[in-house]
């Protein structure tokens, strides 16, 4: 019995563990945000993000 022949089950197992995909993965930051105290860019952000998840939405 060689050396390699005691890791094989091991080995199969990395392979069949399940994955998160990236889009449900999060950076762990919790901003509060809070409509009174933005400002002109941050509402700009928004509906330029809300624009681009329609778009998104379309497409699929």
């Amino acid at each position: 019995m060689g050396r390699a022949q005691g890791h094989k089950t091991r080995d199969k197992n990395k392979a069949s563990l399940p994955q998160v995909p990236k889009n449900m993965k999060s950076d762990g930051l919790d901003v509060e945000f809070n409509r009174e105290l933005a400002d002109h860019d941050d509402l700009e952000a928004m509906s330029r993000a809300k624009a681009a998840d329609e778009r998104a939405k379309k497409k699929r």
